[in-house]
């Protein structure tokens, strides 16, 4: 089990596809925020942002990008699940996220998938008037982009919940959830897929999400989630997939 450490946190290839990587690149470059949050803005929605002062909170979530992206060859979608409800997964999955938009030449999609208490467009302050994630998935006619909102972040989009449902088995096993992820992901083969994942405690979802992902991070509670705890989470995901634990202390 491999550890990690954040701020406020405790440890326990042919001529063609290069070219088409290169074309992806330049447009990912250029991917940016119709308005661009301030550094109080970004304070104010929990998310890092870059700046002159070294912040030990910024830099552990970069370390974090270093360590994933040192493990895998390409683009990936990362499952970041909490051990318990109040454990800060939302809030390690935006960072993340964002951590990875701070490379000129990366692009990084944020999906909510907690249906019963989606977080992000809230503290994130994003208006969803197209809906989300739900609505996509119940209508076969409909198209993605519309619900891939601007965030105020250069180069990170944020994919909401949308409505309300109780149980996400049916909408996270089905065939077009699954067709959803591969095509947001190898359409720009510099885009990381984030995937804010309901508690692994509380129901099943978490683990038919790590069948989605490539990597999986469990977020605990420092002080909340017991040793125990944690280990039964781990316990739940392909060890394989198992990146490590990220305990988050007060967030």
């Amino acid at each position: 089990m491999n550890d990690f450490s954040l701020g406020g946190v405790r440890e326990i290839d042919d001529i063609d596809g290069i070219a088409e990587r290169r074309i992806a690149s330049r447009s990912i470059a250029r991917m940016g925020t119709s308005r661009e949050l301030t550094p109080q803005q970004s304070t104010e929605r929990s998310i890092i942002h870059r700046s002159d002062v070294a912040r030990p909170e910024v830099d552990a979530f970069r370390e974090l990008r270093t360590r994933l992206l040192a493990t895998a060859d390409g683009n990936f979608v990362t499952l970041v699940a909490p051990v318990s409800r109040g454990a800060g997964g939302s809030f390690v999955a935006r960072n993340l996220a964002a951590a990875f938009a701070f490379d000129d030449s990366k692009s990084a999609l944020l999906v909510d998938c907690d249906l019963r208490h989606p977080s992000q467009h809230t503290t994130m302050k994003v208006d969803i008037p197209r809906g989300g994630l739900i609505d996509y998935l119940e209508d076969l006619g409909s198209d993605i982009a519309p619900v891939l909102y601007d965030t105020g972040v250069p180069r990170l989009r944020l994919l909401p919940v949308g409505r309300l449902r109780e149980n996400g088995v049916e909408y996270f096993s089905s065939f077009r959830m699954r067709l959803l992820i591969d095509s947001l992901r190898s359409r720009y083969p510099d885009r990381y897929l984030f995937l804010d994942s309901p508690p692994v405690n509380g129901g099943p979802d978490a683990r038919i999400l790590a069948d989605l992902a490539d990597a999986v991070v469990l977020v605990a509670g420092y002080g909340k989630d017991t040793p125990a705890a944690i280990s039964r989470a781990a316990a739940s995901f392909d060890p394989a997939k198992f990146a490590g634990v990220v305990f988050n202390q007060g967030v």
